[in-house]
């Protein structure tokens, strides 16, 4: 199965910020989307919404402070059901270096390369708010197509 797969490097003393941003509510909805809802903890569900192009809701899998944010989609376009998205975060230097992993895609269909690019933009917005302190989630993110 084909994987989304994105590297970023943060200017952070440590991982910290960036695990807090890619773990709670008020964190996500920051860099990713401001319409975020829901339990961030390990069992709960999280809705990420995006306007009229839709949304995503994850169940969150694993927290690993500092380290690791493991998702698995429950509810979204078909593409996306039962694929898991995962953040691994080490510190290099100056860095805090993310790992974006959305991994278990059926097929690399063009909704995909969509995604694929989306994702290199909030991973930029993620970086703009830990270093900052203002991301661009949607609705101000890039808009890249006619998809968002």
């Amino acid at each position: 199965m084909p994987d989304i797969l994105h590297r970023v490097g943060i200017k952070s003393p440590s991982t910290e910020s960036t695990y807090t941003a890619l773990s709670t509510i008020k964190g996500l909805s920051e860099w990713w989307t401001n319409d975020t809802k829901g339990n961030s903890a390990v069992g709960g569900e999280m809705q990420f919404r995006f306007g009229p192009a839709g949304g995503f809701d994850m169940k969150v899998l694993e927290l690993d402070r500092d380290e690791r944010v493991l998702w698995q989609v429950v509810d979204g376009p078909a593409e996306w059901i039962g694929t898991r998205v995962g953040f691994e975060l080490k510190q290099e230097g100056d860095y805090a270096i993310v790992l974006l992993k959305h991994m278990g895609w059926r097929e690399p269909v063009e909704f995909m390369h969509h995604c694929s690019t989306k994702w290199a933009t909030f991973l930029m917005s993620l970086k703009e708010l830990i270093e900052t302190g203002k991301g661009k989630p949607h609705p101000d993110d890039v808009l890249i197509d006619n998809w968002n």
